[in-house]
C-alpha cells in the first residue's frame, strides 16, 4: 500500500513563484511566511550561504504554523561584482541596483527548502543562474523604472518581463523568475 504524498504548502506571497507552481501542475496551498522570516541578513555569508538560510528560514517558520503538510520555501537574490541585490526598497534604490548591472555578467541565486511536517525532515538546495545585462541606455532603465515592474523583485527587474536587454548565459530561466523548477522537481524526487 503507498501512501499519499503530503499536501505541499508554498510559503511565499509570490505571484511569480504561485504562477510556475501552477503552469507546472501543482497542487499546492499557500500559508505567507512572517515578515520576520526573512530578516537577519548575514555580511559575512555568500550569496548562496545567504539564500539558503532564508529559505529554511522562511519554511521554518512555516513549519511552526502547520501539523502536516511539506512546505515548499525559496529566496532569491542576484550578486554582481561581490555586491548582494535583493528587492529594492524604493524607485532610486531599483535605479542604483540597475546602474550596477548595466553591462555586467551577474548571478541570480535561489535557496529552496523543502520542510516536512510532522517529521521535520528538511532539505535544503541552491541553484544559480548566469544572466548577461546589456550596456543599455539611461532611458531604458528609466523607462523599466516608470512601469513599476521593479517593485518586489531582486536586483530590481524580472525576467520574465520581457526586458530585451537581458541574456541567459547559463542555467535555469524560471530560477531566474523566483523557483528553480527542474532543481525542485529533483528534491521532490529524493523525498519521495
Amino acid at each position: 500500500m503507498t501512501t499519499a504524498p503530503p499536501q505541499l504548502i508554498l510559503a511565499s506571497g509570490s505571484p511569480r513563484r504561485k504562477m510556475l507552481l501552477t503552469d507546472a501542475g501543482y497542487d499546492f496551498t499557500i500559508i505567507v511566511p512572517s515578515e520576520t522570516a526573512e530578516c537577519g541578513i548575514c555580511t559575512r555569508e555568500t550569496p548562496p550561504e545567504m539564500v539558503a538560510r532564508l529559505g529554511r528560514q522562511k519554511a521554518e517558520d512555516v513549519a511552526l504554523r502547520v501539523d502536516s503538510g511539506l512546505i515548499l520555501a525559496c529566496d532569491t537574490m542576484v550578486e554582481c561584482q561581490g555586491v548582494a541585490l535583493g528587492k529594492p526598497h524604493d524607485e532610486a534604490h531599483a535605479r542604483q541596483m540597475l546602474h550596477r548591472l548595466r553591462g555586467q555578467r551577474h548571478r541570480v541565486y535561489s535557496g529552496v527548502c523543502l520542510w516536512e511536517r510532522p517529521t521535520d525532515r528538511t532539505l535544503v538546495r541552491v541553484d544559480q543562474t548566469t544572466l548577461q545585462m546589456h550596456d543599455v541606455t539611461d532611458e531604458s532603465i528609466e523607462a523599466h523604472l516608470a512601469t513599476g515592474d521593479w517593485e518586489g523583485k531582486a536586483g530590481a527587474f524580472g525576467f520574465q518581463d520581457g526586458l530585451d536587454w537581458l541574456t541567459l548565459v547559463e542555467g535555469s530561466e524560471s530560477n531566474v523568475v523566483g523557483l528553480p523548477m527542474e532543481l525542485l522537481a529533483e528534491m521532490l524526487s529524493e523525498f519521495c
